[in-house]
Order: C-alpha cells, then sequence, then structure tokens
C-alpha cells in the first residue's frame, strides 16, 4: 500500500483510477515514475502536479541508463469493489524495468493519473502515491513487487 497519498488526490485516487479503467477520457492511464528525493513527504504530498514534484530542489526523475517511465492503460489495471469488506481495491501487476544500469540510487516511485498518455505533459499529470522503493541500480532488471492487496485502498 501506498506510503503516502497526495493530497490533490485524497478522496479522488479512486474515481481517477476508474477514469482508467473505464478508458475515458480515451488516453487516460497510469504513469509510474521513479525518483530520487531527499525531500520530506509533509512537502512532497503538497504538490499537485507530476511538474511540480519533479521542480522541487531535492526531488528528480531518475536518469539511469534504460529507465523510462512505465504507462498503463485499461487493459493493465483492476479496480475491485470489495462488497464483503466495503471498501474499493487499486492493483496493478508487478512492473519490471530491464537492464537498468548504475548510477543514480532510486528512493521513491510515484504512481500518477495520466489524463493522456500518448502526451506525457507533467503539467497534466497528477500524483497520486508514493511509495518507498529504495534500490541502487546494478545492471540487472528492478521490479516494483505491488501488495496482493493492490497499492491503494479507498474504505
Amino acid at each position: 500500500m501506498a506510503n503516502f497519498v497526495y493530497n490533490i488526490a485524497k478522496g479522488r485516487a479512486a474515481e481517477l483510477f476508474k477514469r482508467v479503467d473505464d478508458n475515458d477520457p480515451t488516453n487516460a492511464g497510469l504513469t509510474l515514475v521513479a525518483i530520487n528525493t531527499t525531500e520530506t513527504d509533509a512537502n512532497l504530498r503538497d504538490l499537485d502536479t507530476l511538474a511540480l514534484v519533479l521542480a522541487n530542489g531535492l526531488t528528480a526523475e531518475v536518469t539511469n541508463t534504460n529507465y523510462a517511465r512505465i504507462d498503463l492503460s485499461d487493459t493493465d489495471v483492476a479496480f475491485v469493489v470489495d462488497d464483503a469488506n466495503d471498501r474499493v481495491d487499486l492493483d496493478i501487476a508487478d512492473q519490471t524495468w530491464s537492464a537498468i544500469a548504475a548510477g543514480t540510487a532510486w528512493t521513491d516511485l510515484l504512481i500518477c493519473y495520466n489524463p493522456d498518455i500518448t502526451g506525457d505533459v507533467d503539467a497534466n499529470i497528477i500524483p497520486l502515491t508514493q511509495h518507498d522503493f529504495s534500490v541502487t541500480p546494478d545492471g540487472s532488471d528492478i521490479t516494483a513487487q505491488i501488495d496482493a492487496a493492490g497499492f491503494y485502498r479507498a474504505s
């Protein structure tokens, strides 16, 4: 589960995720972004777009060779309504980056709502959750293991 939910996404994460699941709008998706940051969670959670997160002086997207953002569409997500437990779980499969070269250490993984994964305009991408993800790349594959219950639970 998430280490924290961005303030802009509180009360909206499930709604935005459902839009991806419903393919509404057509190119809506989730964008996964690996960052290196020394900024506090308290300061980061106040930032409303990916552009603002990356403009923070203590935060940068990683630049290791073979790293790229991962975009997920409606076919890659699972919106699970659990009526028995009165909650909704948002789930994605484990994600793998192949042969990530040494260089920048990874500290966190962001899962963001992207209204158009064909365009990737950072000012339009809304960060939903941030997860501690401490990795020192060494040329091998890096896999983000998503909790069996999903990356976010609304209850």
